[in-house]
């Protein structure tokens, strides 16, 4: 049965659709990220066969439970590696499954947690394009449906490179839907000049992929933007890299999250998913999740629905776009 919110007798959680949730494999591609609690989550040992099998478990999991959208990147280490062999092993199901992935960031951390002077780098131009683009579909051969320019901000050559543009503009006649994610306190910017480009007078971007969480609200307005345009809009960590995880919201900024989840008999993960499945611009909110045990909590999140009376007591956990970026880049890589 729908379970209701404390103290909003006109609304309720009912049932939506797990197909409005995606599976990122940022966490399960590579050996170190910054998600919060990784030591817990991974095998001792990380070898490319242990993230395979665990990437493969996930995807698996996700499936049977209804989810069809699979994000991955470049610079997810081996990511799209595995879930191209994934497809590749399962034809019923790459047959019904959107897969997404994103180009702009190298992978150099060779496999590496710790030792390591840049896990990534970032480059948005032809050259690089032209090199993943032709890496992607190597590995994941004919299921590639939306391709990112990976975390665009307001200065990215993405915005105001014509030759990249044209590129960009070739794939997307071949069926890609070809679009962009953004990160860093000026999302919202990079998004509304992303809606403004346009070659031989036809939009070029279609879909956009940034965060949105109960800490990080900024780019909501923009987002509302980009649906209406029409475009794919796609939800990234909607947990804070964990921070809304129920293991890790244990201070006074995520007080009202575990006040509403508990009081709602849910819990944080789902109750920060739920929140950015509530808005009508979200079509699709992504999770990272690293084990079994925190997909199927994650999915949980798809038997609520709040209302925005629901959800205002969590709207003083909102932190200003720029202290948010800056906390997160002292997350470690581990």
């Amino acid at each position: 049965m729908p379970t209701a919110l404390p103290h909003s007798p006109s609304s309720s959680f009912s049932s939506s659709s797990v197909a409005r949730f995606g599976l990122g494999t940022a966490a399960v591609g590579r050996p170190g990220y910054i998600t919060l609690g990784r030591a817990a989550d991974l095998p001792a040992e990380r070898t490319v066969d242990a993230l395979r099998e665990r990437t493969h478990e996930l995807l698996d999991a996700a499936y049977a439970a209804g989810v069809r959208y699979f994000d991955s990147a470049r610079s997810y280490g081996r990511a799209e590696e595995f879930l191209g062999g994934w497809l590749a092993a399962r034809p019923e199901a790459a047959a019904k499954v959107t897969v997404g992935s994103k180009w702009g960031y190298t992978y150099t951390a060779d496999w590496r947690t710790s030792g390591v002077a840049a896990h990534e780098v970032k480059e948005h131009s032809v050259a690089v394009f032209d090199r993943q683009i032709t890496e992607t579909r190597a590995l994941l051969g004919r299921h590639l449906d939306v391709y990112l320019v990976h975390s665009v901000t307001p200065e990215s050559p993405a915005l105001t490179d014509p030759a990249l543009h044209e590129r960009l503009a070739a794939l997307a006649a071949e069926g890609v839907r070809v679009g962009l994610s953004t990160s860093g306190p000026a999302q919202a910017e990079a998004i509304r000049a992303a809606l403004a480009l346009t070659v031989d007078g036809r939009p070029l971007f279609s879909a956009v992929q940034s965060t949105w969480n109960l800490l990080e609200t900024s780019t909501a307005p923009a987002l509302a933007e980009a649906h209406a345009a029409g475009w794919l809009v796609v939800v990234k960590e909607a947990m804070a890299n964990g921070r809304l995880a129920d293991r890790n919201a244990t201070g006074p900024d995520t007080a009202p999250l575990r006040t509403a989840a508990t009081e709602a008999g849910t819990t944080c993960d789902a109750l920060a998913l739920a929140a950015a499945a509530a808005h009508p611009w979200a079509d699709l909110v992504l999770s990272g999740a690293a084990t079994p045990a925190q997909l199927t909590s994650n999915l949980t999140a798809a038997t609520l629905t709040p209302t925005p009376a629901d959800l205002t007591p969590l709207t003083p956990m909102s932190e200003p776009a720029e202290t948010y970026w800056r906390t997160r880049a002292t997350l470690p890589w581990s």
